[in-house]
């Protein structure tokens, strides 16, 4: 197995203790994250060496992340396993995969790059790469089939994971958090080069809105190994009064917010599922800006606005991505409860409609690629 990033650990890990419960004798190895490691998987090397985001940060560890390619490849060869799984990073899993199933070794990718929102000519790539692609999103698979690839709907595993009603008053009581007091999360990305981008930026805009609001409380959830970083970055901007840093517990934040300023990516799908009203915001090299623009298939880029087919929760994203904007749009959210009120309704419908038995699903979906 291949994950590349925090995500794609937590997706893993979901897949991995199906499987055990399919083979329980069952091995694995590759590249992965803690997550997984914690459930026997041996992480040739770590997900973070391959959690880079834009074309110009990938061009900076560009020879790194071959020279881990090229080494895993020759290792699988050498010794094949019984299935290869890509879990998501595409860039990297797509051309390893080719080279596997060339090989005769079975390939499953599972998560669906988004043909459908950017770069619709990977679909060739993946038709050429992918024996079975485990889609987290109902419509995926027709349009998979369409090119000749084989497809199963397996849901979205974090879906099952997240309650339909989450609990606030005990998330805020397992982070010390005052009941009484509105809650904005900061969640500024997992990837370095998203907290040197958007930390700064949430952090301003956190300032402007304390400035307003001396009431609101700030929670900031930080991947372990960038716990350094987001603190560097948070004394650049001059601190924050009150702001409460924690190590990992995204979810536990997400639950205990009223609403949060989040950078688009995985992490927008899960604040969907809490039920929470976001504010989604990104920013990155100006290159790779340009380049990504003119790739876009749709008027949207945070997946709550993709799977809902509208703006329900509003975008700024580059020179849109100021300070200023984000506090505003997010304390907009604190004086409209109706408004929060109809989101939920939304987010409750699209939670229904992820949740499935994926770790089942996947697992079946397994046996066929491996009957075969």
């Amino acid at each position: 197995m291949v994950a590349g990033e925090a995500s794609g650990d937590l997706l893993a890990s979901l897949l991995i203790q199906g499987l055990r419960e399919r083979w329980p004798q069952a091995q694995g190895n590759g590249i992965g994250g803690p997550r997984m490691a914690a459930l026997g998987f041996d992480a040739w090397w770590s997900h973070e060496r391959l959690a880079v985001r834009g074309y110009v940060e990938v061009l900076r560890h560009y020879r790194g992340i071959v020279a881990i390619r090229a080494q895993l490849q020759q290792r699988l060869l050498a010794t094949p396993p019984d299935v290869f799984i890509g879990v998501d990073a595409p860039d990297f899993n797509l051309a390893l995969e080719a080279q596997l199933k060339s090989a005769g070794i079975p390939t499953v990718h599972f998560v669906c790059p988004s043909v459908w929102a950017w770069r619709p000519e990977r679909i060739e790539k993946i038709r050429r790469s992918v024996d079975h692609m485990l889609c987290i999103f109902p419509f995926e698979p027709q349009l998979l089939a369409s090119a000749g690839i084989e497809a199963t709907y397996v849901g979205h595993p974090i879906a099952s994971t997240i309650a339909m009603q989450p609990d606030r008053h005990a998330a805020r009581a397992q982070l010390g958090l005052d009941q009484e007091r509105p809650v904005v999360a900061l969640l500024p990305g997992s990837r370095r080069s998203e907290i040197e981008h958007m930390t700064p930026r949430f952090i301003r805009a956190a300032q402007l809105m304390q400035q307003r609001q001396p009431h609101l409380q700030f929670v900031l959830p930080a991947v372990p190994s960038l716990l350094s970083a987001i603190e560097a970055q948070v004394q650049s901007q001059g601190g924050l009064a009150g702001l409460q840093i924690v190590v990992g517990q995204s979810h536990a934040v997400l639950a205990a917010c009223d609403v949060t300023l989040i950078a688009s990516g995985t992490a927008t799908l899960e604040a969907a599922l809490f039920k929470r009203p976001m504010v989604i915001a990104y920013h990155m090299n100006w290159i790779s800006w340009q380049i990504m623009k003119r790739q876009k298939l749709q008027p949207w880029v945070g997946l709550p606005n993709i799977l809902c087919q509208d703006f329900v929760v509003p975008e700024f994203l580059q020179d849109d991505c100021t300070p200023e904007a984000l506090a505003q749009a997010t304390l907009d959210w604190l004086k409209r409860p109706d408004r929060v009120d109809d989101l939920q309704d939304r987010f409750e419908q699209l939670h229904l409609s992820l949740q499935r038995d994926t770790a089942q699903l996947s697992t079946h979906a397994l046996e066929k690629v491996l009957a075969a």
